[in-house]
């Protein structure tokens, strides 16, 4: 039995956890790392903010995004900024992927 302190730290070192109790099938979180992003019309070839990002931040500005918790949901799709209900955070069977 693991609470969401457990389920924490997993994401913290890097691993994906998942209640036994979610009824959809392949469904987990993670914990997605802080990340920075040069401005998008930089001519480096190395990762950098795309045209959908700069289209809201502006073009000659870097991304800096904080980190934050993903779900991986059971119709395959991500959703970022998931945040846990009152059952997730009293739940003790939480597990790792």
């Amino acid at each position: 039995m693991q609470g969401i302190g457990w389920a924490v730290k997993q994401m913290q070192d890097g691993h994906a956890v998942r209640r036994s109790g979610w009824n959809g099938k392949g469904m987990f979180i993670c914990l997605m790392p802080e990340l920075q992003l040069p401005p998008f019309n930089t001519q480096d070839t190395n990762r950098k903010v795309n045209d959908r990002t700069a289209k809201w931040i502006g073009e000659d500005q870097s991304l800096n995004c904080r980190p934050y918790i993903a779900m991986y949901n059971a119709q395959k799709e991500w959703q970022p900024g998931w945040l846990c209900s009152q059952a997730d955070l009293l739940a003790t069977d939480w597990e790792l992927v």
